[in-house]
């Protein structure tokens, strides 16, 4: 069978739009700058369909009409001023029917949306609009204006379809990433004045609290009877509170990366010691029983022993605050390779399974603020986490659920 000249031509033609649509294809899976997105679909548009220019309509959920985003040979800015409705125009007709159409002789249709044509000085001869569909919805229309060589076609439209339903998903895509990088933002302008607000906190109330520390001693050297147990009772609210600061300077620190880390080979044992002879009278309150779980020979580690101690100290307390009177804490270690374990375990109020990773989470708390029976702030854990893992260690915990007690477990690198 002869192929004539025009339908080579043709073919060739269809060809050439076959690649161009692959080519967009890979240009808008690969781009995420919406801005950028935009100007490929309008141009590429206007290039398959032959056509004078396009332009991109997208609906504004919080004011419900269709606004230009894009168009070629126009300033986006301007004609995103200029609202266009829903009802009573071609390309909300589109939107709303998410039916595709074709005008060729466009001024004899009354939904013409003639004051786009006269604020831009733009004289539309001729349309082909489709709308741009997503799953069950329709974000906006793609439009093609004044073809240049005859009539808008079927085969125009499904080229201008396809196009479309490619640019939807971009954009929706790109979409998503913008709204993403505004909430993450968002997140770390809340995450920053809460850490100027802690370091503020801590600083400001030192010089007061010290005061307060000061005068109660003194006055505990004369005070006698009822007086002593009343100026007991401020000391003790004042080293709880004293160390309720450290705590916030220590979180700030570590969050902000100036923790200052002296590593240094010492016995896991002697951290341990340290951090129970901490504990000591806390634990006594409560009636605890602090066991030793060691071999014989001592495990060294290559850590900070100063700020390791307060890792643990934190771990001690936290199982302190959950164990019921007159049981027992467990504390021990063991080598284990290139590391040493060691591990604090207690047989109180235990862990959900889901709250595992959480507890470690800055402030948290698994008990709602306003039934909570357990003091703290919810930090020393989130302390503790920051100091073993700076140190290059791990630390995590192991429950097997509510009223079976918990375990923590640290890995610290050998010396």
């Amino acid at each position: 069978m002869k192929i004539t000249t025009s339908r080579l031509r043709d073919l060739e033609a269809r060809q050439n739009q076959l690649l161009r649509l692959v080519e967009l294809s890979v240009i808008l899976n690969s781009t995420l700058d919406l801005d950028e997105l935009l100007q490929q679909i309008t141009a590429t548009a206007t290039e398959l369909l032959n056509c004078e220019g396009s332009s991109i309509l997208l609906y504004d959920e919080k004011n419900p009409r269709l606004y230009f985003a894009a168009a070629t040979g126009s300033d986006p800015a301007e004609l995103a001023k200029i609202p266009v409705p829903i009802e009573g125009s071609l390309a909300g007709t589109i939107f709303r029917t998410n039916q595709p159409m074709i005008l060729n002789n466009v001024e004899q249709d009354p939904r013409h949306y003639s004051l786009v044509a006269d604020k831009i000085k733009f004289k539309t001869r001729s349309l082909l609009g489709v709308p741009m569909p997503i799953k069950d919805r329709v974000v906006g229309v793609l439009e093609a204006v004044n073809k240049r060589d005859g009539n808008f076609t079927e085969r125009d439209m499904a080229i201008l379809s396809v196009t479309a339903a490619h640019a939807a998903i971009a954009i929706n895509n790109a979409r998503l990433l913008q709204t993403t990088r505004q909430a993450l933002k968002q997140a770390q302008q809340a995450n920053e004045i809460k850490n100027n607000f802690l370091a503020l906190a801590s600083h400001e109330l030192r010089t007061p609290l010290g005061i307060i520390i000061g005068y109660a001693t003194f006055l505990q050297e004369d005070a006698q009877g009822e007086l002593s147990d009343h100026v007991r009772h401020v000391l003790n609210a004042a080293s709880q509170m004293k160390s309720l600061l450290e705590q916030m300077s220590n979180l700030t620190l570590l969050q902000a990366e100036q923790l200052e880390m002296r590593p240094r080979r010492v016995a896991i044992q002697d951290i341990v010691t340290l951090a129970c002879n901490e504990i000591t009278y806390s634990a006594a309150r409560h009636n605890l029983e602090i066991t030793y779980a060691f071999g014989e020979s001592p495990h060294y580690v290559y850590v900070d022993q100063d700020k390791t101690t307060l890792a643990f100290v934190n771990l001690l307390n936290n199982a302190i605050r959950f164990s019921p009177e007159g049981s027992r804490i467990v504390i021990g270690a063991t080598d284990q390779g290139d590391h040493v374990l060691a591990w604090v375990q207690d047989y109180g109020k235990g862990i959900p399974p889901d709250k595992l990773q959480k507890i470690f989470e800055g402030f948290y708390q698994i008990e709602p603020p306003n039934t909570r029976s357990y003091g703290g702030l919810g930090i020393g854990l989130t302390i503790a986490k920051g100091i073993i893992e700076i140190q290059g260690g791990t630390i995590w915990a192991e429950s097997e659920g509510p009223g079976k007690g918990a375990t923590f477990k640290v890995t610290l690198p050998k010396a």
